[in-house]
């Protein structure tokens, strides 16, 4: 169901996953909220540092990113879960 406010995002499918609050700005400020290191430069899809890929779920952009990003991956700064989400961090 799309229409939750939470979110879950699986980074390691043997742990519990984190959750997505409606209201939090992106993957990115979730994961920084977790603790959890991600490398990035900018929060506006311009240079790429915080690509992940996406192997299981729907992503929407808050705007469309301008760095270069292949099938199958993310750029987390400017991104939210539009369902429960699996992502590898590269």
């Amino acid at each position: 169901m799309t229409d939750r406010p939470v979110k879950k995002i699986f980074l390691d499918p043997d742990k519990e996953p984190l959750l997505h609050a409606a209201h939090s700005p992106s993957l990115l400020a979730t994961l920084e909220a977790n603790q959890v290191e991600v490398a990035y430069q900018c929060r506006e899809g311009f240079c790429g540092a915080c690509r992940a890929k996406l192997c299981r779920g729907k992503i929407a952009y808050n705007q469309e990113p301008l760095a270069f990003v292949r099938d199958g991956e993310i750029l987390l700064c400017c991104s939210k879960p539009v369902t429960d989400v699996i992502i590898k961090l590269v």
